[in-house]
């Protein structure tokens, strides 16, 4: 893998450089938000993978991978953060990435989670290129990643898409909160049912608030389920 490590602590960068490259992998490292968009911005096409930490100087990580999703850099980026509260990876993850890790960092898990983000990144997961998913009223362009609901186009954060991408793939089938959690932030990540939950919600405020029909259904101690008949319960 190509790795873009950006990690504002000389020690650490140096020890997960180090890591990353022992298991074969190369790796670029800068140590602040600026630098890592100056990089970004002329190379984002050579790496396979961002990893990304929350408290940098002159630009935090949010606030870096908010404006390369602006750009439509969609490469797969992972945050890693001393923060562990539902509120700050709700945060992170609603500006674009893909994945968090919560500091001390265990470098097999690292490398795991780096591993299952390209292999997404590669398409290897979710509806094939050229798709267009219908669910009653509700469809999804696949390679636009764009969703509307009654030809009314309903806009989406990068996680909120996944989410609601799955469950139309398997419209009408019981998804459990472990299925999701493990395909939306996989290899044993600390995002948990908390965060699905939260999500769940955003999607029903913009999916089916003004809808007569409600799709997401909850089957109430499984998972979750995208239905086009009203069932389960809410």
């Amino acid at each position: 893998m190509q790795i873009f490590l950006v990690e504002d602590e000389p020690r650490l960068a140096r020890s997960y450089g180090r890591n990353l490259e022992e298991e074969g992998h190369s790796v670029t490292i800068v140590h602040d938000g600026e630098a890592a968009l100056d990089v970004l911005r002329a190379r984002h096409h050579t790496f396979d993978v961002i990893v990304l930490d929350v408290l940098l100087p002159h630009r935090d990580g949010i606030s870096v991978c908010r404006e390369l999703r602006a750009m439509g850099i969609a490469t797969p980026v992972l945050l890693l953060t001393a923060l562990g509260q539902t509120e700050d990876k709700v945060l992170g993850l609603d500006a674009g990435a893909d994945d968090y890790l919560t500091k001390p960092v265990i470098m097999d898990e690292l490398l795991a989670r780096l591993r299952a983000l390209v292999r997404r990144g590669q398409g290897f997961d979710g509806a094939e290129a050229g798709t267009t998913i219908r669910v009653a009223d509700l469809v999804l362009d696949v390679p636009r990643h764009q969703v509307l609901r009654a030809g009314r186009e309903i806009v989406l954060t990068p996680q909120e898409y996944r989410l609601l991408e799955i469950l139309a793939n398997n419209a009408n089938r019981v998804m459990t909160r472990q299925q999701l959690q493990e395909r939306i932030w996989p290899e044993g990540t600390e995002a948990g049912s908390n965060v699905l939950d939260t999500y769940i919600h955003y999607l029903r405020d913009k999916v089916d608030r003004d809808a007569e029909v409600k799709l997401i259904q909850t089957v109430r101690g499984i998972g979750f389920t995208l239905r086009d008949t009203q069932g389960g319960s809410r």
